[in-house]
């Protein structure tokens, strides 16, 4: 299933599960999806927590409880190359298929046995590779042995000569593909007419558990002084310095698993702007994306740096942009078709206007809107404040600008939040 980004592949499969009860299935997903791929199950498939669903940790095997539905990650193949093919799964679903585009490795290897062993085998990938022949026979190959024929052949018939990796005529054979119901394929442009013009989406992410925890004792030390405070102004302070470092340690706990989805993205031909509100996560986002080439525009820069940043983005000698989310007035970024926000900001106004970056009146393209969020942290309570459910993508986020008195509602709002994030944190702390 090889739809472009947006389109529906995961619930798509799911539809797939949902019809057939092909069970048990196991997923096989990038590191960075498997807390999404949870909730998509739970959300779609089991709205009533009946669905038992299993993620598999670690590389040494274990005896698996039963369940309905298994994910695991690539990056753990190789250690259950010989007990998942014993397991009985009727039906594997390989997210990110593209990962298994290069053979000869212990990934690829536990893959084939994997789908080998199960009578439905899916792949889903927004990009399917058509020029690097070896790397779409590789792909195929894993959803149905041999079905383009062996190696020399399929070099024969389609590239450039025996062994030659790129195919001749990638058109003519993605068109073979389509024709003998190997891939299926919808791009944005085909289906423009049913698109909104600006979709939002809110995806769990993951996050460093062991990163959160040491960049929040300083957050802990300061509930200690929040419970001597004896004024007002005292605890105010106190409790405004706990929402900032909860979350600075939110933002630097998922940003290796935001630049992932990111490098996805990027993959897939998107051209993207990165949100975030630290520098120090941008910092990460830097190291993290480096091979991309990124421009920033963080409120570091000098106007000449910033301007050079607009335009090496607007002229394509980069997809993808960093922007502080306080930082982007003005600017005019329409070259991107996917806005992204590493981290939250307590205002809608603020996500709106950067959104408003790359959405413009009179754009005929459909802009996909990330909202990347992870369940621990300060997350949670900034999305109540912004109105972002899990189910719903609009909440309190509308597209006109707000009046002075909503942004002042929205900011008193925000304080409510910012108090019942630090009850929570007392809480938390006391039951430890």
């Amino acid at each position: 299933l090889a739809d472009e980004m947006g389109l529906g592949k995961t619930v798509q499969a799911l539809a797939f599960l949902a019809t057939t009860s092909a069970y048990p299935a196991i997923l096989v997903v990038p590191p960075h999806l498997i807390r999404n791929w949870q909730r998509e199950l739970q959300r779609f498939l089991s709205p009533d927590g009946r669905l038992r669903v299993h993620v598999i940790r670690g590389l040494t095997p274990y005896k698996l409880p039963e369940a309905d539905v298994y994910i695991i990650h690539y990056l753990l193949l190789r250690g259950w190359k010989d007990v998942l093919p014993e397991q009985g799964f009727r039906t594997v679903i390989f997210d990110e298929m593209q990962e298994l585009r290069h053979n000869g490795t212990g990934k690829y290897s536990a893959a084939s046995l994997l789908s080998q062993a199960c009578e439905n085998v899916i792949g889903l990938s927004g990009t399917p590779i058509y020029n690097q022949g070896g790397e779409i026979w590789n792909v195929i190959n894993i959803l149905d042995f041999h079905a383009l024929g062996d190696w020399e052949s399929f070099t024969r018939e389609w590239c450039y000569g025996y062994g030659n990796n790129i195919v001749a005529k990638p058109e003519l054979l993605g068109e073979t593909l389509r024709e003998e119901g190997y891939m299926l394929r919808r791009t944005k442009d085909a289906v423009l007419d049913q698109l909104p013009p600006k979709r939002r989406l809110v995806q769990e992410i993951d996050a460093d558990d062991a990163v959160y925890r040491e960049l929040m004792i300083p957050a802990m030390e300061a509930l200690r002084r929040l419970r001597d405070a004896r004024t007002n102004f005292d605890r105010a302070r106190i409790e405004d310095e706990i929402c900032q470092r909860m979350r600075r340690a939110t933002g630097m706990a998922k940003a290796p698993y935001v630049a992932a989805f990111v490098r996805a993205l990027l993959e897939g031909g998107e051209k993207v702007l990165l949100f975030a509100h630290h520098h120090q996560v941008m910092d990460l986002y830097k190291k993290e994306l480096k091979a991309y080439s990124p421009a920033f525009i963080t409120g570091r820069e000098t106007p000449a740096m910033k301007e050079r940043s607009v335009e090496r983005f607007m002229a394509g000698r980069t997809d993808l942009c960093c922007l502080s989310l306080r930082a982007a007035a003005g600017l005019n970024l329409q070259r991107a078709s996917c806005v992204v926000f590493g981290e939250l900001d307590w205002s809608p106004a603020v996500h709106s206007q950067a959104e408003d970056r790359a959405h413009r009146i009179g754009q005929k393209d459909s802009l996909l809107c990330y909202y990347l969020v992870s369940p621990h942290g300060s997350d949670r309570a900034m999305q109540d404040a912004l109105g972002l459910k899990i189910s719903q993508f609009v909440g309190l986020m509308g597209d006109a600008q707000p009046e002075p008195e909503e942004q002042l509602f929205a900011e008193s709002q925000a304080r409510e939040h910012i108090l019942a994030l630090v009850d929570r944190l007392l809480s938390e702390q006391a039951e430890a």
